[in-house]
Order: structure tokens, then C-alpha cells, then sequence
């Protein structure tokens, strides 16, 4: 048996997106239970080269809605990136999470040989669906997701792999 384009980027995508979801709302009872400002959190980094967590979930969701979207060759809807609290986090994933469930298996089956062209830093290239999808995409969106979830264990926010993991 085959596994689907669909089957590997919107349920996978949607899963960790709602376990980042709950990581957060772990998050942001351990900062009350704490009396920590939640911005503390909300504004925390890895390294001082690094994002903080907030642009670390709207990087995610971006990565997120820009896999669904290069697939099924449409527009990537844009988000405005000026979410300054944990329910505005929430509410991002929300969105997003909406925006890929509008997804249905053929508008991203079959997407493994389209063409799917991007602009990075050392210039434009093009993948194929797969290439982008395996390659690129889920690398940059699971970075992305660590990352939040590392700032967070960092900050002594009690999390476990299972938190990471989510729902089965």
C-alpha cells in the first residue's frame, strides 16, 4: 500500500498543529501557575540569533498553510503576523488548521510530479511536489515546531515528547 500526498502533509500537518496548540495552553497555565508574564514566554529564544516563540508558531503556521497551498497550486493566504499573546497564538493555529482542513485528498494527490517554484535566498528554484513536500516543506515546518516546544522546555515549562506528539 501507498501512502498519499494528502495522507503525508494535511493529517500530519493538522496533528502537530493541534499539539503545538496544546503545548502552548501547557504553556501558558505553567506562566500563571508561575506568576511569569506570559510575554516572557511569548518573547523567549533559543539563542539570540534565533526567533522567539511567538515567530517561531507564525512561521509554522505559515510553513503550514504554504505546503497545502504549493500542493494544490493555489494562493497562500497571508496572516499578518501581529499576534501578541498566547489566545492570539491560539487562534492563528486555529485559523490555520480551518484553512487545511478545506483540503480534500484530490486537491493534493497527484501533486508529486507538479512543479512547485520558490524564491530562497540563494535564488529561485523548483521542485517537484514530492521533492518539496519530503525535502523542504515538513523539514522547515517540524523545524519550526521543535524549536516552540524547545523555547518552552527551556523556560522550565514542564512538556514530554508525548506533548510533542499529540493525538494518535
Amino acid at each position: 500500500m501507498t501512502i498519499s500526498m494528502y495522507q503525508a502533509s494535511i493529517p500530519v500537518l493538522v496533528n502537530r498543529l493541534n499539539a503545538l496548540s496544546q503545548v502552548l495552553a501547557k504553556a501558558e497555565e505553567n506562566a500563571t501557575a508561575r506568576k511569569i508574564d506570559p510575554k516572557v514566554f511569548l518573547s523567549a529564544r533559543l539563542a539570540p540569533d534565533m526567533l522567539t516563540l511567538t515567530q517561531q508558531v507564525q512561521i509554522a503556521s505559515d510553513n503550514a498553510k504554504g505546503i497545502a497551498s504549493r500542493l494544490a497550486g493555489r494562493e497562500i493566504p497571508s496572516y499578518e503576523d501581529n499576534e501578541a499573546s498566547f489566545a492570539e497564538l491560539q487562534e492563528r493555529i486555529a485559523k490555520t488548521v480551518r484553512y487545511l482542513e478545506s483540503f480534500a485528498p484530490a486537491d493534493i494527490d497527484g501533486s508529486e510530479e507538479r512543479p512547485v517554484e520558490m524564491r530562497l535566498r540563494g535564488g529561485p528554484v523548483t521542485f517537484t511536489g514530492q521533492q518539496y513536500l519530503l525535502n523542504f516543506g515538513m523539514p522547515n515546518f517540524y523545524f519550526h515546531v521543535v524549536a516552540a516546544y524547545a523555547i518552552l522546555r527551556h523556560n522550565g515549562v514542564p512538556l514530554g515528547k508525548t506533548d510533542f506528539i499529540g493525538a494518535i
